[in-house]
Formats: structure tokens, C-alpha cells, sequence
């Protein structure tokens, strides 16, 4: 899938980019796929040191295409600084569009404003983000053409995800219609531009990963057949020669669906095809093109790997969990804050607890409290007091499933509850809504936790 891509690395490997060299994509953002992570950096900096050049001809223009490389640097690293630099970027790039002059660079800058919004949003559980992505695609959507389809689609995403935490199913479908224009429109522009296929690629990845979350929540299966449907249709469009990421996003969403829909039905066969399915998928993708996308693969993944342990009661299936969440947190323990990570040791957690009460081995639960409390007692807490918080939900479950474990609390209870009220602190402090309600979970379940005298 990548070979394309490893092509350009040998033909531009020895070339360094001096005064005049502003990037090997000249703007393109389609072309972005084809760079490696190395790649992109140079690339994001090219186009920064270009923005700023004295005498730049059309420099608004520059700021905008430094924007949209720092935020692709950004999806793909979770790197809160790269997404600092995109939404500074755009911000400057829409005070320099002269609004009455050019009114479509204007609304450009309006557009990757909300799209910098709406990824912090994604990656950092941040509602206030999710606002603020409203409201500069509000403002984009009056522009013509492109850009206009572009904000519409956007507003669908911000709305869908609402839709998805809360709406009841008619609201679900009709923030899932809302897509259809755009995605339509840009597909069918998408046969002359590359960045509009991938575009509406890329809304109809939205959607369906809005449906998923709403059909597991809603007990729905439509929801999620219609997820893989979207899904599928996203993958025929794409080519894996020049558009790799996209189409290995699609696949992976694909896969995760259908287990997803297994766990909804009980088809434990779909669910082993499903494992299958993303193991293949990530073995296209390789950690060193996208480690977020890479680490997303593998808490999907860890997740199938989960529901199938459930539903065979396979002490094999949640070990196989377990190490695909360690996999994940390779990537994401530079990048404190990130929801994803937040997921990922929560799944961890879950899967080690469950591991242990099948197994009936509470020689796991001790291992890793003692390697939970070694890292703690490491100083964390001064250096990444998210991570801190983390580890302490972490030995929260482990204290959670000792007391499930052998049904008598013999201080486990208390150890646990200071545990969570330790991280919930953390993450409130820190701004952290999403890390904080799984935080307040644990605390929940465990009052309700029966235990023998």
C-alpha cells in the first residue's frame, strides 16, 4: 500500500530543502499522503518558513497551506503543539484574506479553522472545541463551491457526534442524511481533484464511525450495517497507490464496525473475521507512516479481541488484548491528554481484570499493581501528571477486580476509590471531561460492587 510512498523517500531522500525549496508537494494536500512522518515534518516546516519569508508572493495563501500540513502532522501524532501551529496558522491566514476581495480564501481559512477545532476536539474529548469548529464553519459555509460543500460536511460531523452521544434514533438518521449532499457533490468533483475524493472519503468515514458509536449504544443493528456500507463504499473509491492513508483508515473503520456488529448480534464467527480483518489491515498500514491511525488499529483490535474473550470466555483472546493495548500505548505515552490514550488503558484494564477472573490467577492482579505502583512511585506526577492520573485508574481496576475476584474486601475497596478520586482530581484540574467521566465510572461501579462480610 505504501510502496508508492517509499518510492518518493529514495527519489527525494538526498535532497535538502535550501532557501528557494519550499516542499515537495507545492501545495497539494493530496499529495500529503504519499510523505512519510519524517517527510512531513520537513514539509510542515518548509511551508511554515515560506509563510514567513519577507517579499512571499500571496502569503495569506502560504499560511493557509502551512495550516493544513501542521493539522495532517497532527492526525497523525496526536502532537498538541503541530495542532497549536495549524490553528495559528489558519487564524493568520483568515485576518490576511481581504474578506470583500477574496472571499473564497477567506472562507478557506475559516474552513481549516474549524477543521483544527474539530480535530482537537476528536483527539483531546474538548466540547468547547467542538463549538468553536461550529461557528467557523458556520461562517465557510456561505462561500461558494468547494469550500461551501466543505463546511456543510463538517457541520454534519460536528452535529453527527452529537447525535451519536445522545440523540435517539431518528435524530441519528437525520444527522446521517446530512452528509449526503456533500458526499455526493465531492464525489462526483472528485474524478478531476484528488483532495475532493479524499475529502468525501473522508465524510463518509464520519459518518459511519457517528453510526457505530450510535448503533452500539441504541442496541441498533441498522445503524452499523449501514456504517460498513458507507464503510465499503469509502474503500472501492480509493486507491491504495496514492491515496494510502485513506484507504487504510477505511479498512481499518471497517473492520472495527463489524466486530462491532458481531458483539450486537452474538456471531462469534464474524467476530473471529473481524479479528482477522484487522490484523491484516494493520499489517498494511505500519506504525512508521501514522502511529495515531496505527495506534487507533490497535485498540480496535484489542477491542474485538475482548468481545471475542467474552463471548468464548477465552482467557487466550483477552492475553492477545492486552498485548495489542501495550502496543498502543508504545505510541501514545508521548502524547499525554490524547482521549485515545485514556481508552486504551481503560481496555487494558478491563481486559487484565477479566484475564485474572477467568484464569482464576490473582498472581496477575499482583504483578501489575507492583508494576503500576513501581511506575508511580517513578515521579510521574511531576513530569506528565496525566499519565500519573492514568496509571492511577489503571491500579483502580486492578483493585476492582481483586475485590470481583475473591468477593471479600480486605481493603481493596478503599485502595481502589482513592485510586479514581486521585485521577478524577487530576483530570479535572487538567480540563479533561472525557478522561474525568471514565474516572467517575470506576468510582460508580465500584459502590455498586457486592462483596461478603
Amino acid at each position: 500500500m505504501f510502496e508508492f510512498g517509499r518510492e518518493l523517500r529514495r527519489l527525494f531522500g538526498g535532497v535538502r530543502a535550501g532557501p528557494a525549496k519550499d516542499g515537495l508537494c507545492g501545495g497539494d494536500a493530496s499529495l500529503l499522503e504519499l510523505l512519510d512522518l519524517e517527510m512531513l515534518r520537513g514539509e510542515a516546516k518548509a511551508a511554515e518558513v515560506a509563510a514567513g519569508r519577507i517579499g512571499a508572493r500571496d502569503r495569506p495563501r502560504r499560511m493557509l497551506e502551512s495550516a493544513v500540513i501542521w493539522r495532517e502532522l497532527a492526525r497523525r501524532t496526536g502532537d498538541a503543539v503541530a495542532l497549536k501551529r495549524a490553528a495559528a496558522s489558519a487564524a493568520r491566514a483568515a485576518e490576511a484574506f481581504d474578506r470583500s476581495r477574496r472571499p473564497q480564501g477567506w472562507g478557506r481559512a475559516r474552513l481549516e479553522q474549524a477543521c483544527c477545532a474539530l480535530l482537537g476536539a476528536e483527539l483531546f474529548g474538548d466540547e468547547a472545541l467542538e463549538t468553536a469548529a461550529e461557528r467557523a464553519a458556520e461562517a465557510a459555509r456561505a462561500s461558494d463551491g468547494a469550500v461551501g460543500l466543505l463546511a456543510q460536511q463538517a457541520l454534519a460531523q460536528i452535529r453527527g457526534r452529537r447525535a451519536a452521544r445522545a440523540g435517539g434514533l431518528t435524530a441519528v438518521r437525520l444527522a446521517a442524511r446530512a452528509f449526503n449532499e456533500p458526499i455526493a457533490t465531492l464525489e462526483a468533483a472528485g474524478r478531476r481533484q484528488t483532495a475532493l475524493k479524499l475529502a468525501a472519503a473522508e465524510g463518509r468515514i464520519a459518518r459511519a464511525d457517528m453510526l457505530v458509536c450510535a448503533g452500539l449504544r441504541l442496541k441498533e443493528e441498522t445503524l452499523i450495517r449501514a456504517a460498513i456500507g458507507d464503510l465499503a463504499a469509502a474503500g472501492e473509491r480509493l486507491d491504495g497507490a496514492y491515496e494510502p492513508l485513506a484507504l487504510a483508515r477505511a479498512q481499518l473503520a471497517r473492520a472495527g464496525a463489524r466486530g462491532s456488529l458481531a458483539e450486537l448480534t452474538g456471531d462469534v464467527a464474524a467476530l473471529v473475521s473481524a479479528v482477522g480483518d484487522l490484523a491484516a489491515a494493520l499489517d498494511r498500514l505500519g506504525r512508521e507512516h501514522s502511529p495515531l491511525d496505527w495506534a487507533r488499529g490497535q485498540i480496535l483490535l484489542a477491542q474485538a479481541l475482548s468481545q471475542l474473550g467474552e463471548a468464548t470466555e477465552a482467557e487466550a483472546a483477552f492475553d492477545k488484548a492486552i498485548a495489542a493495548y501495550d502496543r498502543a500505548a508504545l505510541v501514545l505515552q508521548g502524547a499525554p491528554g490524547l482521549h485515545l490514550r485514556a481508552e486504551a488503558a481503560t481496555g487494558r484494564g478491563v481486559a487484565l481484570a477479566r484475564s485474572a477472573e477467568l484464569s482464576g490467577d490473582r498472581g496477575r492482579l499482583d504483578a501489575a499493581e507492583a508494576a503500576f505502583k513501581a511506575e508511580l512511585a517513578g515521579g510521574l506526577h511531576h513530569k506528565d501528571p496525566v499519565g500519573w492520573a492514568v496509571l492511577q485508574v489503571q491500579l483502580g481496576q486492578v483493585y476492582a477486580a481483586r475485590l470481583a475476584l475473591s468477593g471479600r474486601d480486605r481493603g481493596e475497596r478503599a485502595a481502589a476509590a482513592l485510586a479514581f478520586s486521585t485521577a478524577l482530581d487530576v483530570f479535572g484540574e487538567e480540563g479533561l471531561r472525557s478522561f474525568a467521566a471514565i474516572a467517575a465510572d470506576g468510582l460508580a461501579r465500584l459502590g455498586a460492587a457486592q462483596v461478603r462480610s
